[in-house]
């Protein structure tokens, strides 16, 4: 048996080279860069103004409290994930850790479940931010653009991703940029909005952010819900998933890494502070936002059937409102470049080991901006696919069985909740891939151990992902709370479909065998030997 050679003192390209691989994109990624790619995949904002109405709807003003409980459990997750990237520093990020950690097969399909998440996520964000851009040309320029139209969607998101594409194609350092300027965005779209709020006064004071205004009450909710009121046995486990919807993303910090100086001890680093800072971020907002809603009777109703945050944010004066889209849009754009950046860099790692189609074509690298341009290129493609689903919205409801589609919901949407539901189970497997290489007798050699905490922060980790994974595809109903959420049984369908793709492709490729020739880690004595 061999001695595993030792990771201290290891450049970055040496330890890529002791993985068997030889470097080929810019290292040119500083710690702030890297932190700015996690923490605007993250985007506080995108989030929050996507899921306020259904956070304060579920939740009432106490809900806001919620965000912590995905931030700390996404902690854990963290520490698991810092602690591999800083043992394996390769783009890929999740699909490597599995495949050194459990095997070719196993990786493949975690790579494959989170690939496909992050697609359908760059469709969503692109989507989501068409509101904001006719909204913004209707005041500027006096236009009538339905954001609602199809035309209209695919016109704006598809110039958007255009767009994305050309800033990653032209080098890691632009990606970097546009997330950096995407923190700075984040901060002003955050806080600068908590402090303009509080001047302009607040309309409650901090207890109201202790109350639930009776949301757990059907007779008393603006959408209905029938809770039996409980709020936490009942509301509060569904008001939880409007943050649990933020809170992933840092891991594309991991995606990143051979284009990230000292990899690995940055990566683990900026993974932790796009939390923590994402969940400061969060919290003030929200706080702020709920603080800001009407006074008099019934604020959560008026607030949520009056628009959720752009009817709070209608009291401002008109020049900042504009200046406040404009802040919006620019956010949605840079999460969108940071999840398509990390994207590439996954299909980039897939096709480097022979793992997917055109793998040869995937893989290559553009001489003078060293990205990967083709990998660019083929998940724009996809992406595009994914946007035209906004083209199927049956009016009628449509029955497969016991399965019931909802009349008036284009196809894109139903697949929302997969990009957190697909996330969260790459993460859970990612997580039962560390347990089962800790139990074979892997060491982590990285300068980030967690050391005799290690397998109390695994199991935590794990326990977290599987509950909050069990409440979010759940079918409990199109008109139970959570329902607005995954739509019943939809979210578990997509899952089950990606799933049955995945396999077929899989079955038929069998990726896996190109996929064995890439174990070597020379850190580890039996990585050579290392098998499914």
């Amino acid at each position: 048996m061999t001695e595993p050679a030792p990771l201290e003192g290891l450049t970055d390209d040496a330890r890529l080279a002791s993985l068997g691989y030889r470097p080929q994109l810019n290292r040119v990624l500083g710690s702030f860069a890297n932190f700015s790619v996690a923490f605007t995949y993250l985007s506080p904002m995108v989030g929050i103004y996507s899921l306020f109405v259904l956070g304060v709807a579920t939740g009432g003003p106490a809900y806001v409290w919620l965000t912590w409980l995905p931030v700390i459990g996404m902690l854990f997750v963290a520490l698991v994930f810092g602690e591999l990237a800083s043992h394996y520093p390769v783009a890929g990020a999740l699909y490597q850790y599995s495949k050194f950690s459990v095997g070719p097969s196993y990786g493949w399909f975690v790579g494959w479940f989170y690939g496909m998440a992050l697609l359908i996520t760059v469709a969503s964000v692109d989507t989501g931010v068409v509101g904001y851009v006719t909204a913004l040309s209707h005041n500027w320029f006096g236009t009538n653009w339905d954001p609602t139209s199809h035309a209209t969607i695919l016109a704006v998101s598809g110039g958007l991703l255009i767009i994305q594409t050309v800033l990653n194609i032209t080098g890691a350092r632009v990606m970097g940029r546009v997330a950096q300027f995407g923190v700075y965005v984040e901060i002003v779209g955050t806080l600068g909005i908590a402090i303009i709020l509080a001047i302009d006064g607040f309309h409650h004071g901090l207890g109201f952010l202790f109350s639930t205004q009776d949301v757990q009450h059907v007779g008393s909710n603006p959408l209905g819900l029938d809770f039996g009121g409980n709020w936490w046995t009942g509301a509060a486990l569904i008001a939880v998933l409007a943050p649990v919807y933020i809170f992933y993303g840092f891991e594309s910090a991991g995606d990143i890494s051979e284009e990230t100086k000292d990899a690995g001890v940055e990566v683990p680093k900026s993974m932790r502070r796009a939390l923590v800072w994402g969940g400061v971020a969060s919290f003030v907002l929200t706080a702020s936002l709920l603080l800001a809603m009407p006074s008099g009777s019934d604020p959560v109703g008026r607030t949520v059937n009056g628009g959720g945050v752009p009817f709070i944010l209608g009291e401002l004066p008109s020049g900042l409102q504009d200046f406040l889209l404009l802040i919006v849009i620019f956010a949605f754009f840079s999460c969108g470049t940071s999840v398509q950046g990390a994207g590439s860099r996954l299909a980039f790692s897939f096709a480097r080991d022979g793992a997917l189609p055109a793998s040869r074509w995937l893989a290559a690298v553009n001489p003078r901006f060293k990205t990967p341009t083709n990998a660019l290129l083929g998940g724009a493609v996809i992406t595009v696919l994914f946007m035209l689903l906004v083209f199927y919205s049956p009016s009628k409801d449509v029955h497969l069985g016991f399965i019931t589609y909802p009349a008036n919901i284009n196809a894109l949407v139903s697949l929302v909740s997969f990009g957190v539901s697909g996330i969260y189970l790459s993460f859970l497997l990612t997580v039962i891939g560390v347990i089962i290489a800790r139990a074979r007798g892997w060491v982590p050699e990285g300068r980030f151990r967690l050391g005799r905490w290690a397998w109390a922060v695994y199991v935590l980790a794990g326990v977290y992902l599987a509950l909050m994974l069990l409440n979010v595809v759940a079918p409990t109903g199109l008109t139970s709370p959570r329902g607005y959420f995954n739509l019943d049984w939809i979210t578990l369908l997509v899952m089950v479909v990606v799933a049955v793709v995945g396999v077929l492709f899989f079955a038929i490729g069998r990726p896996d065998r190109a996929l064995a020739r890439h174990l070597h880690d020379e850190a580890e004595a039996t990585g050579a030997e290392r098998h499914d």
